[in-house]
């Protein structure tokens, strides 16, 4: 099939605050690259090159960035949303690109290297107008939960109910297969929704609708908690996405580049950025992410902790469960511990 697809990338991302001050949702970076270009890269795994992203907040970090997307062998188009229109009416703004024939959504901000194959041919096998990718979750229900029949029809969905109304641990994970005839559904420049509008329309009108359970990773990189378990699975290679760089040893991956002193301990799993220094004396933890450009001073101690590029950490410092943003510089001596994030001004 010539699949198209959208990837939504023009959420504001509040759930990730301050982070997301000064970059949008789907670059901040997993292991030192955006999370959306791995979104990007399973598409093209797929054979899945024609790709409109929809675009709002700091739109122009993600234009400068993928361009029109040859560097990743795929054809990049873009929709701008002065006014967010909601998970829906993005897909309907974008839909002068989308109305061709079968196409795909997903989420600019989910790590997840889900068979799109697979659940393609799943949706022509059951000539189904919407097919909804599953992920089983065991204890959070943030997320829309899906009760489906024995052949996969959806016969039962809530977007983000209350603890009493779990009928399931089957939860939408905004990927998303359908039908051009869906996007009538939607009326244009309104504020619309998939969770709690389209899907209940169509179930209601007893549409053929069908979810499939996959049993790939997928992340919902939207808060950080999960954020932080995302780089945590991915130095713990629980995705099929390859890091950046080269293993130094088992476990120690270090990009071009990078300067180490003698005597500078690195314990697994970790990754060591692009043009990145580390002085003597200093400890790079487990679980630890160093973007580029990093400045590491002499007897820094550095453990879990997610570093974006160019930070600089002075002599001494003492960083513990952080997440550090682009540029910011740690005064000497300075000790943070248990999930603090510094963002710069």
């Amino acid at each position: 099939m010539n699949v198209r697809a959208m990837v939504m990338a023009a959420g504001a991302g509040t759930r990730l605050h301050p982070l997301t001050l000064s970059v949008p949702k789907p670059m901040v970076p997993v292991a030192n690259r955006p999370v959306l270009e791995y979104t990007i890269e399973n598409l093209k795994r797929h054979g899945i090159t024609d790709i409109i992203l929809n675009l709002h907040n700091h739109p122009d970090l993600i234009r400068n960035y993928f361009g029109d997307g040859s560097a990743w062998g795929v054809n990049l188009r873009y929709s701008h949303e002065p006014k967010l229109l909601g998970t829906a009416g993005g897909v309907r703004h974008a839909g002068w690109f989308l109305d061709q024939g079968t196409f795909l959504v997903m989420s600019g901000d989910g790590l997840t290297d889900i068979d799109l194959t697979s659940l393609l041919a799943f949706h022509a096998r059951k000539k189904s107008i919407a097919t909804m990718a599953l992920s089983k979750i065991d204890s959070k229900f943030e997320y829309g939960v899906t009760l489906t029949n024995t052949s996969g029809r959806i016969q039962k969905f809530i977007e983000k109910p209350f603890w009493g109304d779990i009928f399931s641990n089957q939860v939408n994970t905004g990927i998303y297969v359908f039908e051009p005839e869906v996007l009538k559904c939607i009326k244009p420049g309104k504020v619309t929704d998939f969770g709690h509008e389209v899907w209940p329309r169509l179930l209601s009108s007893r549409q053929p609708i069908y979810g499939q359970l996959t049993n790939r990773y997928w992340c919902d990189v939207g808060n950080l908690p999960e954020y932080r378990r995302a780089q945590r699975d991915f130095l713990d290679r629980k995705t099929k996405f390859s890091l950046p760089g080269t293993p130094l040893r088992r476990g120690v991956w270090v990009e071009k580049g990078v300067q180490i002193a003698r005597g500078v301990s690195l314990e697994a799993p970790c990754l060591i950025g692009e043009g990145s220094r580390i002085a003597k004396g200093s400890r790079i933890g487990s679980h630890t992410i160093i973007g580029k450009r990093a400045r590491i001073g002499p007897a820094c101690v550095l453990r879990n902790c997610i570093l974006w590029d160019d930070v600089i950490v002075s002599r001494g410092v003492h960083l513990e469960n952080c997440v550090i943003s682009h540029g910011v510089r740690m005064s000497e001596s300075v000790s943070m511990y248990e999930g603090s994030v510094i963002q710069t001004a």
